[in-house]
This record gives structure tokens, sequence and C-alpha cells, in this order.
């Protein structure tokens, strides 16, 4: 009897030593992976605002077509620096500068985070959208010129569907939106959202706030209509008085 329990508390003793020395090593490594971890969130995110204003590495230039290729994590700074010329957090109408790679906002700050960037003469105004998708959560950025014309956007999700709600990270999906009209024809916010009924396959009517949605991806399709509905609407008014 004595020897099977001191062969169980043997056995209780090495399972709790072996958990806290293996529980330490994991608590190292992640020390030691955070500040690279926390540097590559940043070079990802530097990457989607230019992506989204056209700075990127896509081989094919025919608008739909060919893979979605990023500027390097080891140019990715540098091009940041180069075209993105400011970074603000508007509130009450008034913007206020801040570094937002460096310094994001927190959950509890109530301010909007704009990028201002400048390309080939132009200005962008690169608004981060997020919201709620299928199965978790979706998010991106939308990039638009003085006059609200969507001039580039990217996307990325959590966790739909492959081959269905993830395609709204394709380009096929993202470069649709690229010349479409935030504005309607009296100069109020229409959007630009996914529809089945959008009966122009070809994409021709930049006017109309409509681009096809993804086949069998409704409420993925969906979640991306509200936060563009939502995320770009609440900066309308402040970039329509920047431009008056």
């Amino acid at each position: 009897m004595s020897n099977r329990t001191e062969s169980n508390s043997y056995t209780v003793i090495f399972t709790i030593v072996m958990v806290v020395i293996v529980g330490a090593l994991l608590a190292g490594i992640a020390t030691a992976l955070s500040d690279r971890i926390s540097e590559n969130r940043k070079f990802e995110k530097q990457q989607n605002v230019l992506y989204a204003m056209g700075v990127n590495r896509n081989k094919n230039t025919n608008l739909g077509e060919g893979d979605v290729t990023f500027v390097p994590t080891t140019e990715v700074k540098a091009e940041f620096n180069k075209y993105i010329k400011k970074q603000v957090v508007i509130e009450n109408g008034q913007a206020t500068e801040r570094n937002l790679i460096e310094n994001p906002l927190s959950k509890d700050e109530t301010g909007l985070p704009l990028f201002v960037g400048e390309r080939n003469g132009k200005t962008f105004y690169i608004i981060p959208v997020s919201g709620k998708g299928l199965w978790d959560a979706i998010w991106g950025y939308v990039a638009v010129d003085k006059n609200l014309i969507v001039q580039g956007v990217f996307f990325d999700h959590k966790g739909e569907t492959a081959g269905l709600g993830s395609n709204i990270k394709e380009r096929f999906y993202m470069d649709d939106f690229i010349g479409e009209h935030l504005l309607d024809a009296s100069g109020h916010f229409q959007s630009v959202e996914g529809s089945k009924s959008n009966a122009d396959p070809e994409n021709k009517r930049k006017e109309d706030g409509k681009i096809d949605a993804i086949a069998g991806a409704t409420l993925t399709v969906n979640g991306v209509n509200e936060m563009i509905q939502r995320g770009v609407g609440a900066y309308v008014n402040y970039i329509k008085n920047l431009n008056e």
C-alpha cells in the first residue's frame, strides 16, 4: 500500500513540477516574442492602409484580376512614411494629430481615427471600418478622395467561410469598389453596398452605390454593407467640410 501511495505522490509532484516548468517556458517565450508580434501587427496595419490607397505590389494591374500582394514588411515603414502625410483623431468636428500606428485608439475612446495620404498629387482619406460578419469580426479600410469617391479598399475577416464570405478580401470583390460614388446626385450620403439585384455585372455604373454581392455569402456581405454605411458615414460631414 505504501509503495502505491508513494508512487501516486511522485506522479502528482512530477506532474505539478512539469506544469510549472512548461508554463514558465511558455511565458518566457511569449515575453521574448511580444515585441516582434507587436511590430508585425504595426507592419500589417501599415500594409493594409497603403493597400487601400493603391500602394501595393500587385503584379496584375487589371482590376479584379490577380492576387493581393502587399508592400513587403522590409519596405512598409518607409513607404508608409512616404505616402501617409497625417494621422488624426476627429472629435466634435476637430482633428487632433496622433500616431495611430504607435498609439491606436482604445475601446474607451470615442474619436474617429483617420489617415490622410498623398499619391500622384492626389489626397486620400483612409477610413478604418469594422463590423460583424457571419461568424466573427470583419474590418478594413476605405480610401476616398475629396469628393467621397472610393479610391480603394481593403477588407479582412477573422473566421468567414472559406470560398464564400472569405472572398471579401479577394481582388475581384475589393476592386469593384474603386470609383464608386458615396454621395448621390443631390450630395447626400448613399454609401455603397453589395447587392444581388445590382444588374450591372461589369460594374460600369459608378453613381448608383451598388456592386455585385458575393454569391452564397449574404450575411458576410450584409456585414460589409453595414460597416461601410455606419463606419464611413461617420466621416462624411468632416470630409465635406474640409473641401467646401
